[in-house]
């Protein structure tokens, strides 16, 4: 009888655990799988705002944006490669700052705490729209960066009107939100055992060798998780090069991501076929460069098993 009992009170807590979950597997599918396929059958369409019916056309979409000569085809390259480009700007850079800085954080030292949240705010903020055009004034002609360079007598610099520096500004924007990222590289640091520094400084090891041969090795699952975080939130970045430079995108194409390139043909042009497709293949790109990395990690990935 009463194993009978502990078996129902198990079924009923199993039945609460799936009732709980309804919720997220509703919002999955509503707001996640449904928009993701419904974008592939638009991308195998003309469609556009004004007209009747949308046309069919396959993967002609996929063509004109890849191969074509038109201008969206032409404007899409021109995006994948200044996203490539943010994308290898950014990754690098906000891995080594974070972990400067959290490597730092991890010393006791006084009133660290308050330097751990000063240092976490940024994160918090984001690229939230007032943030951008905080930063538009910062680079701007009259900035502070210019001020500050007048200082010492030199000409100010017109940072977001050429296209050589407008993608830098908007890398140092994505860099300033390294927030989230020295967080878990703080975690990563706290939980390397103190004992492997003590046998390496017994051994005669600086403290420089240490870091490279004992903390580096220890934390390279953590480096790879903000490796794959990061690319993603690259491939996906709106914010600043929308809201930054005098136009989005701009100047030219200098700062035309995909994200941007999709929300113009989609939202500006009404031409959602293109936007879909285009959406499509950002996926598909995200997809492989995870996989590549996944692929290649495990030639510098420990894991302490």
């Amino acid at each position: 009888m009463c194993d009978q009992m502990k078996k129902k009170k198990v079924r009923l807590s199993s039945s609460d655990a799936y009732l709980y979950l309804i919720p997220f597997i509703i919002g999955i599918l509503v707001f996640r799988l449904m928009p993701f396929i419904e974008a592939f059958r638009i991308s195998l369409f003309q469609e556009r705002i004004g007209w009747p019916e949308p046309v069919f056309v396959g993967f002609g979409n996929f063509e004109e944006i890849l191969f074509g000569e038109s201008m969206n085809g032409v404007l899409f390259r021109d995006s994948l490669a200044v996203t490539f480009r943010y994308v290898f700007l950014t990754v690098p850079l906000v891995l080594v700052v974070a972990l400067f800085i959290a490597f730092i954080l991890n010393f006791k030292l006084k009133g660290i705490g308050f330097f751990r949240t000063a240092f976490y705010i940024p994160s918090i903020l984001g690229g939230s729209v007032s943030i951008a055009i905080l930063w538009r004034a910062v680079w701007g002609n009259q900035g502070l960066v210019n001020a500050f360079l007048g200082v010492f007598g030199i000409d100010p610099v017109g940072w977001m009107v050429q296209g050589g520096t407008a993608l830098i500004v908007i890398s140092l924007l994505r860099a300033w939100q390294f927030g989230s990222v020295m967080l878990i590289f703080l975690s990563a640091l706290q939980n390397v055992p103190l004992t492997l520094y003590e046998a390496a400084s017994i051994d005669g090891a600086k403290k420089w060798r240490q870091f490279f041969t004992i903390t580096i090795p220890i934390i390279t699952p953590t480096i790879l998780f903000n490796i794959i975080q990061l690319m993603v939130a690259a491939f996906q970045e709106f914010n600043g090069p929308f809201l930054v430079p005098t136009t989005p995108g701009g100047p030219g194409t200098s700062t035309l991501l995909l994200n941007i390139f999709i929300y113009q043909r989609a939202f500006e042009q009404g031409n959602f076929g293109i936007a879909a497709a285009a959406s499509w293949v950002m996926f598909v790109l995200i997809m492989i460069a995870t996989l590549m990395i996944f692929k290649f990690s495990n030639k510098w990935v420990f894991y302490n098993d």
